[in-house]
């Protein structure tokens, strides 16, 4: 927790009564999680943020190409090298306050050991990438950005569909929880290697061409 706001709400005279209210408004946030596990379905784009039920839109063709394009690389790659698992669009991740659904996410192998058949809420990711929308830039730059900082997720990618740019992030020590301030940008022409995913180099462009694509994909297949 932030130790200059603790040291603000203990510094008030009423710091019992605010402490009160705090407790009360996240048990009341906590009962509408649990609703929220009841409602949310297979078939529903949402996600739990901040204490609010946020759905989806449908995306567009733009965004689930770029979304298909990746993860089939990052997938069959990880496979291959059994690396761990790699899933897509309706993985939820459930952190301390926030569940959220990313593009992609990557777990370890060590981790993904854990999960069972049936499992629905999953741990924080060892990499998780968003494509960007007017809808959702605000939360991935900012809330999800902090959030999955917090959690220890080592890597974090946001792809800029319209610049063709992927923003890669990376924790500036595992125990710091916090990425670099300005991250390493990505465009095309360029290629980007994963920290997390060992020897996962593809060029920026195999995401957004499907030429490109299978070019990259012969190449991890034999570097294999």
């Amino acid at each position: 927790m932030n130790q200059g706001l603790v040291e603000k709400i203990m510094d008030q005279p009423d710091a019992l009564v605010l402490i009160e209210r705090l407790n009360a408004n996240v048990r009341e946030e906590h009962a509408r999680r649990l609703s929220f596990y009841e409602w949310i379905d297979e078939h529903t784009k949402a996600e739990f943020i901040n204490g609010q039920v946020v759905i989806h839109s449908p995306v567009k063709r733009k965004h689930w190409k770029i979304t298909d394009l990746l993860s089939s690389l990052m997938s069959i790659y990880v496979r291959i090298k059994g690396l761990g698992v790699v899933g897509t669009e309706k993985v939820m991740v459930a952190l301390t306050r926030n569940d959220y659904e990313p593009d992609i996410v990557f777990f370890k192998a060590e981790k993904a050991a854990a999960f069972t058949p049936d499992q629905v809420l999953f741990p924080a990711p060892d990499l998780a990438v968003e494509v960007l929308s007017k809808k959702t830039e605000k939360v991935d730059r900012v809330i999800k950005k902090a959030d999955y900082a917090a959690h220890g997720v080592q890597e974090y990618w946001i792809i800029d569909p319209n610049k063709q740019v992927i923003e890669q992030y990376l924790l500036v020590q595992p125990t710091d929880k916090s990425y670099f301030e300005q991250p390493f940008r990505h465009g095309p022409g360029d290629e980007i290697s994963s920290k997390v995913i060992p020897g996962f180099t593809i060029p920026v462009q195999a995401i957004f061409d499907e030429q490109a694509n299978v070019a990259a994909l012969q190449a991890l297949m034999a570097g294999a």
